[in-house]
């Protein structure tokens, strides 16, 4: 008698999140963070993901994350999802878009380098707005969402040239305003609640650009 055919196991899908404060839920437990949230959720959607690599810290900026990059040693080119999130200390600093634009370019690229040269398993996610949050209760709360909403469409114009998906999470992080149970201790960034919306927009894109 024959065997039935065995279907050999899916490889694992291996993932790197790029980012800042936002990337690595600064204040809030590793399994909060919105990339550890949507591996996660990916896992219970059938996807083979792996809990996701990091090169991440808090107020990099977009040069400093890609020096940080550079410094890691990572050459790897075998990630099967990269996620990147970063530009909100360009815009906090007072950087321009224009150099923004320039730098999220270059990281960009590098995103794709670590896919394997693959656009299509790379997901951006958009500036979230801090000044809606406690921490800038006597800040410009409308100048910040004005400069954070050109610094997104710096983003996503980029991504679209690059055809690498992006994910508007920008919207969602507003409607925490007043909410403190949306916020860790410090009042600028970001409790697990929240980042898990984040994880339940992009959960559908990476769902698509994993099929």
């Amino acid at each position: 008698m024959n065997n039935p055919a065995r279907t050999a196991p899916a490889v694992p899908v291996a993932c790197l999140a790029l980012g800042d404060s936002y990337t690595i839920g600064e204040g809030a437990d590793e399994a909060d963070r919105w990339p550890v949230q949507l591996a996660g959720m990916a896992q219970q959607a059938g996807l083979g993901v792996q809990a996701p690599d990091f090169i991440a810290r808090t107020g990099w900026t977009t040069a400093e994350l890609q020096a940080a990059i550079v410094a890691s040693g990572n050459h790897r080119t075998d990630y099967g999802l990269v996620s990147l999130l970063i530009g909100v200390n360009n815009q906090y600093r007072g950087q321009s878009p224009a150099l923004y634009r320039t730098e999220f370019r270059q990281l960009l690229a590098t995103a794709v380098q670590f896919a394997g040269g693959r656009p299509g398993r790379v997901v951006v996610l958009s500036i979230p707005d801090w000044g809606l949050s406690p921490f800038a209760h006597n800040r410009d709360a409308t100048l910040i969402a004005s400069q954070i909403d050109e610094f997104n469409e710096v983003a996503q114009e980029e991504c679209r040239r690059a055809r690498v998906a992006f994910v508007d999470i920008t919207p969602t992080t507003r409607s925490a305003a007043g909410d403190a149970s949306q916020f860790v201790k410090d009042g600028l960034h970001y409790a697990g609640p929240q980042m898990q919306r984040w994880a339940q927009q992009a959960l559908p894109v990476v769902q698509r650009l994993l099929k």
